[in-house]
């Protein structure tokens, strides 16, 4: 059973909302869902309650990448 929404009307500037339609259309996904990803990460990220996925993404690529540099570094 999905959880229930709530609908809200809002606005934003067109180029925000066509970077966001196709990010939607790029991951085959529907636009609300993005939306909602996206409103998720940031109360999260404003209340400090955890980075964004994409965040720890990079850093675990670039620690794999690196590693060896980051080991001589800690020396």
């Amino acid at each position: 059973m999905t959880e229930p929404r709530q609908k809200f009307a809002s606005q934003a500037r067109p180029e925000i909302l066509d970077g966001v339609r196709a990010i939607a259309a790029e991951e085959g996904r529907q636009l609300q869902s993005v939306i909602e990803e996206a409103l998720g990460e940031y109360v999260a990220r404003k209340r400090g309650e955890r980075p964004r996925e994409q965040v720890l993404a990079h850093l675990s690529g670039s620690i794999e990448q690196h590693r060896d540099l980051y080991r001589r570094l800690a020396e």
